[in-house]
């Protein structure tokens, strides 16, 4: 299998609801997709989604990125795999969501060449998972309703966005907190936006309403690593990183320093799936549980997330993969089914995605 030629496409699909963060608000999907065909007829899929604010991409910079590495793969054949995924992260540095839709394609092909899904050829058996969905910051009473319905459609854990103003985000998980049945579980998320002291006082108010969260995530800023190890010291509610860890370096720094309890994987941060699985086996060696996540990404990438999830089941207890449910429509076939909260791996070759 030959590689013979690289292209791109822009994949854009509406939302159900805006997508707000502390970080931004985004209306629609418009991510990139990446198309690897072969001298056989293959052809891979890749798909990454440029958010300028997390890993500095924007459509134009991963494009150019795309442009870039595409000489230097061109004629190459797909059993040399590893050299190939060497060249994609050895020609340019950083750009890792541009770097993950190729990989993410690569491996697609890789699959396809050994006639397995993609999970398998990883080692992966599990099939059926079970995804968190994000509640998009807004007002308590919209928030309020956003969780009932997702309740309403079968969710059991629902990751609450916060952190524009502090004093805010306590009521608004107490009262989301107050209007739910208690085997819902709440994971938080303030994208970066408390201070090291901050998020201790505001997690200590709602500890002492009794309200655990099953983690917050990422409170500070991507770089104040000492602020999550203060943060971790201090209080009951178990600590997750996102920002901070891009690559094994920076997770292994955070685990060394005992800074937080758990790791969150994102392909677009780690460059694709190579990094993906070694992220996890560090985290495994240091004991600490993963979580994968995604950003507001299409089928597939959301997709080959969960073939990770399924090659690091041992690790990788968490999922944070529901960008497909937020979407009203989308132009790619998938044998795979995004059923809300239960996501199904099928047994169709490589990662079972297609465009229509």
């Amino acid at each position: 299998m030959k590689i013979t030629n690289i292209q791109t496409k822009t994949l854009k699909a509406p939302l159900k609801n805006p997508f707000i963060t502390s970080l931004r608000r985004v209306d629609a999907l418009e991510d990139l997709v990446v198309i690897i065909e072969c001298d056989d007829g293959s052809v891979g899929f890749g798909e990454g989604a440029p958010t300028p604010q997390i890993t500095g991409e924007t459509m134009g910079s991963m494009i150019a990125t795309i442009a870039y590495i595409k000489p230097h793969i061109i004629g190459r054949e797909i059993e040399d795999f590893d050299a190939i995924l060497g060249l994609v992260h050895t020609f340019i540095v950083k750009n890792t969501t541009a770097k993950s839709a190729l990989e993410i394609a690569l491996y697609d092909l890789k699959a396809k060449a050994s006639k397995v899904p993609l999970y398998r050829m990883l080692g992966g058996t599990q099939t059926t998972f079970s995804t968190d969905i994000t509640i998009s910051m807004s007002e308590i009473e919209k928030m309020i309703a956003d969780c009932h319905d997702a309740v309403a459609l079968g969710y059991d854990t629902l990751k609450i966005k916060i952190g524009d103003n502090p004093q805010k985000d306590v009521e608004r998980v107490i009262a989301i907190d107050a209007a739910l049945d208690k085997h819902i579980k709440l994971r938080l998320d303030a994208n970066q936006g408390w201070s090291a002291q901050e998020s201790v006082e505001l997690l200590h108010a709602l500890e002492k309403q009794n309200i655990i969260a099953e983690f917050i995530e990422q409170p500070v800023a991507a770089g104040d690593i000492e602020g999550l190890k203060y943060i971790k010291e201090r209080v009951q509610t178990p600590l997750l990183a996102d920002e901070s860890i891009f690559s094994v370096k920076d997770a292994r720094k955070l685990l060394e320093m005992q800074a937080i309890d758990y790791v969150n994987i994102k392909l677009a941060k780690t460059a694709g799936i190579t990094q993906a699985l070694e992220l996890a086996d560090l985290s495994k060696s240091f004991g600490v549980k993963c979580m994968i996540g995604c950003m507001l990404e299409g089928p597939i990438s959301v997709a080959a997330g969960v073939h990770v999830a399924s090659a690091k089941a041992d690790i990788i207890t968490m999922l944070d993969l529901d960008a497909v449910s937020l979407l009203a429509s989308h132009s790619v076939e998938t044998s795979i089914e995004f059923n809300e909260h239960e996501i199904i791996l099928s047994e169709d070759v490589g990662l079972g995605v297609s465009l229509r």
